[in-house]
């Protein structure tokens, strides 16, 4: 499913993975300023990132599904909760943890998907 792909992608990057690995055409158009990040890449999808403490807020749009959807990160040391809700009633849940440079994340939806991704500053996320 992309949706999920491009939030294992989001979460990637919301965390400081590293971003080597992905072609300069997919990087998106970012502004930000001290506690939001909005972004919008060629496709036609667009993000938010707002922070408040250790508290993550996530919101946007999948333009090949078009559909809205929002999620929640809450950071406890190394791991971080999070979950979401697209406007077609999709839920997700799933955590990640951070182990030195490295982020491993797991996720599963109500449609029944579970995804696994792990981030590396060297090699990227696979």
């Amino acid at each position: 499913m992309n949706l999920l792909r491009a939030f294992a992608a989001l979460i990637a990057l919301t965390l400081g993975a590293s971003i080597h690995a992905m072609p300069r055409a997919d990087l998106p158009l970012c502004t930000r300023s001290a506690t939001l990040v909005a972004c919008k890449d060629q496709r036609g999808n667009h993000y938010s990132v707002r922070t408040q403490g250790s508290t993550l807020f996530l919101r946007g749009y999948d333009a090949a599904g078009a559909r809205r959807w929002a999620q929640t990160n809450d950071r406890y040391g190394s791991l971080t909760f999070f979950s979401g809700l697209a406007s077609d009633g999709e839920v997700w849940v799933g955590y990640t943890r951070r182990v030195g440079w490295t982020s491993i994340s797991r996720f599963s939806s109500s449609s029944g998907e579970r995804f696994n991704l792990h981030c590396a500053l060297i090699g990227g996320c696979r």
